[in-house]
């Protein structure tokens, strides 16, 4: 495993991390020995959300005892600064420390939310006094949108930008990433597995290693997952002509059978969280049917409020029939609905 300096910040982090959403859906304990698991085979750099359920707690009670030894990063969707004051005092208790490496501005995508966290009143002006106050070490951001994602770089606000990298997603590989590297941001590759959607590990890691400097944090729910990763990273990494054949197989078969989570489609005219939803059926495969009902809620009970309208499919890029993709995702709620 090989450690580094995280763009332009003071923190040394392992070049592959550890992504916290997994972990809603196991025991406390088999949650702790999974992170301690990843820690024991060099994995510093975990990532959870507030919004995680008990995520945060789990990182806690894993390293409580040991908090200097490794790099937390948590973030909020809150977007305004009484909201994000008490969601960074709420992952300070639950991961049991009296300061976060890294506090990110959760699924920054649309302008308007931007205008909000910069406001007056708005989260940043909450971010910032954390950071004065030594509660949080720097401030990052997320997005799934490529072109707010560029428009944040460029702000030259954040230390970190975390955005969605692997070999079906590739709009990041280069704008993105270069000027992210020019004005010495840290790089956090989200989805990996493209949501669920590559069932391969070993050639999603051989494509994801070529960028030494882009950190990868998949979601491990268990030992075995953990050791399986981590394996590739004890060896020297080699594409193949059949690796890169596999890759465009998958990149044909994936083409316009799922939602990147773009948000081109947004906003909805009736308030359907379009993107949320569209997500369900891997966040069921993810978490357990039971879980997911509580952890989708909401954006599932607004698909109800679609009326076929149309207007999302005229915006999407991929051409998805996205009404008929939200039924399906719907009925499968209901089910699981029904029998938790």
């Amino acid at each position: 495993m090989r450690y580094f300096l995280f763009g332009k910040t003071d923190l040394t982090v392992s070049e592959l991390g550890f992504g916290g959403i997994p972990l809603i859906r196991l025991s406390k304990d088999l949650a702790v020995n999974v992170l301690r698991r990843a820690y024991d085979q060099g994995i510093i750099i975990y990532d959870t959300a507030n919004m995680y359920l008990d995520s945060e707690e789990k990182i806690g009670a894993a390293f409580h005892g040991m908090r200097n030894r490794v790099i937390i990063a948590s973030k909020s969707i809150q977007r305004d600064a009484a909201g994000m004051t008490e969601h960074i005092e709420k992952s300070l208790i639950r991961l049991k420390t009296d300061y976060i490496d890294l506090y990110q501005l959760h699924q920054v995508a649309r302008e308007a939310d931007w205008k909000a966290i910069m406001a007056p009143g708005g989260a940043m002006e909450a971010l910032l006094h954390a950071k004065d106050k030594g509660k949080i070490r720097h401030i990052g951001v997320t997005s799934h949108s490529l072109e707010m994602a560029l428009k944040l770089v460029k702000t030259d606000l954040f230390s970190s930008i975390q955005f969605p990298f692997n070999f079906i997603e590739i709009a990041a590989k280069d704008e993105l990433h270069a000027v992210a590297r020019e004005r010495g941001l840290g790089i956090l590759a989200m989805k990996p597995f493209a949501g669920g959607m590559i069932d391969n590990a070993d050639i999603a890691f051989k494509f994801l290693r070529q960028y030494s400097d882009v950190i990868p944090i998949p979601g491990f729910d268990s030992v075995e997952a953990v050791d399986q990763v981590t394996s590739f990273y004890k060896r020297e990494n080699k594409t193949t002509q059949s690796d890169v054949h596999l890759i465009e197989r998958y990149r044909t078969e994936l083409g316009k059978q799922f939602c990147r989570r773009c948000e081109y489609c947004q906003p909805c005219p009736n308030g359907v969280m379009i993107t949320q939803s569209m997500g369900y059926r891997v966040i069921a495969n993810r978490m357990s049917p039971a879980v997911a009902v509580k952890f989708s809620r909401l954006p599932m009970e607004s698909v109800l409020k679609c009326d076929a309208c149309g207007a999302c499919v005229e915006k999407c890029p991929y051409d998805l029939p996205i009404p008929d993709m939200l039924k399906s995702f719907n009925d499968l709620y209901e089910q699981h609905l029904n029998a938790s």
